[in-house]
């Protein structure tokens, strides 16, 4: 299901940037994210398609079209990593230089999620009944 908002521009954001006005309009999502979705045409000015630069204008109508989030599913992999402790609750890792954290689009695995949860095993907390592994920095 996708979250399709629309917004008028006034006086108060007139001339503004396009990606700093969507930030402004919707505090929920990041200018990073902003720039993602502008090039994914899910933030349009007036049904059409616009760089992150124009420059909003009295009138226009700025629709922000937030596509439900993907689940992603992840495997533990047996990967190397240093471990320098663990116990039943934590475990400390010294994660080796450009090993990236979290699997993401580019990165779907070989990260240091998927070494610990090859580590963990079915030891990982859950919320809601589901494992959701995270770092804590």
């Amino acid at each position: 299901m996708e979250n399709k908002i629309e917004y008028n521009i006034d006086e108060n954001l007139k001339g503004m940037r396009l990606d700093k006005c969507a930030v402004t309009l919707d505090k929920d999502i990041s200018r990073v994210t902003v720039q993602r979705l502008i090039e994914e045409e899910n933030i349009l000015v007036n049904g059409k398609k616009e760089k992150a630069s124009y420059k909003v204008a009295l009138g226009d109508t700025i629709s922000i079209n937030k596509p439900e989030a993907k689940e992603i599913v992840l495997e533990a992999q047996d990967i190397p990593i240093d471990i320098l402790y663990e116990d039943n609750d934590i475990i400390i890792v010294n994660k080796p230089k450009g090993m990236v954290v979290h699997p993401a689009n580019g990165n779907p695995d070989g990260t240091l999620v998927n070494a610990v949860m090859n580590i963990c095993k079915d030891t990982l907390s859950g919320i809601g009944g589901e494992i959701r592994p995270r770092n804590s920095t």
